[in-house]
């Protein structure tokens, strides 16, 4: 057994548009954000799904509720599918954000976090989706550096090598959580696969 994980980014935001990093600050859809959110529930609406798993920041909650209002499929918050805290920098430019990543990678941001510290919070995050969810498929409605999370952990991918790569929106990445998987310091770590179909926003 295992869980089919989906992971979608949250729609285009007003801050997305105006090339700001919204961090842990709530973010509000823009309008094209809000089609794009319709046309989600469009897309994966009829797929099977047993749960949605969203952050609980208010653009990724806003997503899911546009796309899945009026359906039977239960929704879920959770603050550890978070963005990354950049601290003072929450609100700031896109650029100077993705010029400093690099450096944030193991040492947080000025009263804020580390991309490593993101990591740990969505290992716990799955540790509790594989124990409690097995057998199902579940999407998950978070943000880039939860993406760069799941492919570290389940497929092995450097942190390093993913916080510089270009940005490149697509519809949906594929996982599978094998019953077993018990993260970074536990059997099965490399018991996930990954088809990588997607992006992220910040």
């Amino acid at each position: 057994m295992a869980v089919e994980i989906v992971y979608e980014t949250h729609s285009i935001t007003e801050d997305n548009e105006r090339g700001i990093a919204t961090g842990w600050l709530p973010g509000r859809l823009s309008e094209a954000g809000r089609r794009l959110a319709a046309e989600l529930g469009d897309r994966r609406g009829n797929t099977g799904l047993a749960a949605v798993f969203v952050s609980d920041l208010h653009r990724a909650v806003e997503t899911a509720r546009i796309a899945f209002e009026g359906t039977q499929i239960p929704t879920h918050q959770d603050p550890r599918l978070r963005e990354c805290d950049y601290g003072p920098l929450n609100g700031g430019p896109v650029s100077l954000v993705a010029a400093r990543r690099a450096a944030h990678i193991d040492v947080p941001f000025m009263g804020g976090q580390s991309y490593r510290q993101v990591v740990e919070a969505t290992e716990s995050f799955l540790r509790d989706l594989v124990a409690g969810w097995d057998g199902a498929r579940v999407l998950i409605v978070a943000h880039s550096a939860n993406r760069w999370a799941l492919d570290c952990l389940l497929t092995g991918a450097r942190l390093e090598d993913l916080v510089d790569a270009p940005f490149a929106w697509q519809p949906g990445w594929h996982y599978t959580l094998h019953t077993g998987w018990r993260g970074s310091r536990g059997p099965g770590r490399c018991g996930a696969t990954s088809s990588l179909d997607g992006g992220g926003r910040c």
